[in-house]
Parts: C-alpha cells; structure tokens; sequence
C-alpha cells in the first residue's frame, strides 16, 4: 500500500517547522456522543476529557487505555486545573462551576449571576493569580441533549471572572453571541475567547476574539484575532511559542500570535476541543465528535497550571 496522504495542510512555511511530518494522527478512542472539555495530568500522566450527552467523564492512560472516571458526570463540558492542581469544571446539567477536591467531594465555585442562575457554563482557565475565567453559552439548555432544557435567567452570553478568595464574579465581556473556548497566551496578556454563535445562526460569528489584559484582571482591546473558514470555533489552545490550536469542522487549525492561518491538522470527525499532553508536553490530544485523537507535534503547549508542565 501507498504512504497515505498528510494529514497537515500547509498554509504557511512556518507550520512546518511546528509539526512532525512522520507523525500519525492516532485513534485513541472511539465510542462517545459528544467529547469535549480534555485536560492532562502530568503528575498522573492521564488525560481527563467529558462525554457530554453519555453523562460520564473519561480518563485516557498510556499503557491501560480507557476507563470512567465519573459517572453521571452532571453534563460536565469543559475542564482545567487550579493552581493546586485540583479539577475544575463547567457542568451543562447544574448550570454551575464545580471544583473537585482532593478528596473527591465537590464544591460549587459559581451558580448565579446577580438575580439569576447561570446558563450553562461551558470552558474555563484558571489563571496564575487564582482567578478562574469561563464562558456561559445557552448550549447547555437548548434541550435535554447535552443538559436541561430551560429558559435563559442571563439576559446575555457572556465571559466571567471569578475570585475564589472573595467568592466576587464578575462578567467581563457580555457583548458574545455564543462564548465557547478561552485560553490566556502564554504571557497572560491577551486572552482570546471563541464565538461559536454560527452553530445556530449561519450569519453569526465563527471567530476567536482577544483582549488585551492588564495586572489587575481587566480587559481592553477587543478585537477579532481569526476567523474559521471550515465550521466554528469551539475549544483551543496555545503553545509556548504563542501559537493558538484551535478546533474546527475539518480539524485543528493553527494560527500565529499575529492571526495568521499557519495550518490545519485534517481530522476525519469534527473537532471540539484539544489539549497538550504527554510527558514532554507535545502531544496535542483532540476530542472530535465520537472520538480521542492525538498527535505528537515540534512544538510544546503553553501549561495553563503549573500541574500541567
């Protein structure tokens, strides 16, 4: 049989000197309804990521494969971890942020906004002074496919920041059709934060947005950084260099810190999410659709927690 064709398309030279062209994109896993929300482990080395609609979170290892880590998992979208290392998570079902402890037990970081209850929060980032920031689409309660079908008490869609310390949560950005996807370039001066609005509205955006961010938190600047010109923008992630790995309807996508369409990683399912990985932090694990993929690449992943290097 013939070398089958490269699974990157290059857009730019300098995507060549990021990827590995031996490289396979390897099948870890197949049998979800919707993977989402993955997170490495390196003192673990494992890879946690959510099945939405099965209502289970799931834990990759090397050497034994597959296993559930929790189940029902209340809708869990998207993970991260906090500086101590614990699992953070956005629950679709409890319209909330959670916290598992190290014990196991969970605690509730944030349900209500003013006078009502969240939507459905769906990814988040902690960053290195504590604060934990995430998206509150309405996916969540569109239906009982992936949460509870329930109307909006939000009057908006928008991006928060939480103070564990004092419990305060503010919404920084209110002004998205649908947040999905954030994550902090590797200096935490820019925060980008997807807008998958087109999901449900072919004229509504399909971009990630920055903002610049200054030593107090705030947020300034917003701009569109890209736009996707193959299905939407869901979950992404950066890597050391700045680059952002964002997912899309024909796979990952990579851009450089300055917007530029570097490449794209050709994934046969849609892509929701990814995350580095690995005990060298270069591998790029891919939640698409019914799928784990994963595929080692010359760049590594910028650590969004210390726990994660």
């Amino acid at each position: 049989m013939g070398k089958p064709e490269s699974i990157y398309e290059i857009h730019d030279e300098r995507f060549r000197r990021l990827t590995v062209g031996s490289s396979d994109l390897d099948q870890l896993y197949s049998g979800c309804r919707w993977a989402e929300g993955p997170v490495w482990f390196a003192d673990l080395q494992c890879l946690i990521f959510s099945d939405i609609p099965n209502q289970r979170m799931l834990r990759w290892v090397e050497e034994g494969g597959i296993s559930v880590f929790r189940a029902p998992s209340n809708f869990v979208n998207g993970n991260t971890r906090d500086r101590q290392g614990r699992l953070v998570s956005c629950e679709h079902g409890g319209r909330r942020v959670t916290r598992t402890e190290i014990d196991g037990s969970l605690t509730v970081l944030a349900d209500r906004y003013r006078d009502g209850r969240l939507n459905s929060p769906n990814d988040v980032v902690v960053r290195s002074d504590d604060t934990i920031w995430f998206t509150d689409p309405t996916y969540g309660i569109l239906s009982d496919y992936e949460g509870f079908q329930a109307e909006p008490e939000q009057a908006t869609c928008n991006v928060y920041r939480l103070d564990p310390k004092s419990g305060e949560l503010t919404a920084v950005v209110t002004d998205f059709g649908q947040p999905n996807g954030l994550a902090f370039s590797p200096d935490e001066r820019i925060l980008y934060v997807a807008d998958s609005a087109s999901s449900h509205d072919p004229n509504a955006p399909r971009h990630i947005r920055a903002f610049d961010v200054d030593d107090k938190g705030e947020l300034s600047r917003g701009r569109i950084f890209c736009e996707i010109d193959k299905g939407l923008p869901d979950g992404f992630r950066v890597d050391v260099q700045g680059n952002v790995w964002t997912s899309a309807g024909d796979g990952v996508h990579c851009f450089s810190p300055e917007g530029d369409l570097l490449g794209k990683i050709l994934v046969p399912e849609t892509v929701a999410n990814v995350a580095f990985g690995g005990p060298r932090r270069n591998r790029l694990f891919i939640t698409a659709s019914k799928s784990l993929y994963a595929v080692y690449l010359a760049v590594r992943g910028s650590p969004t927690t210390p726990r994660e290097a």
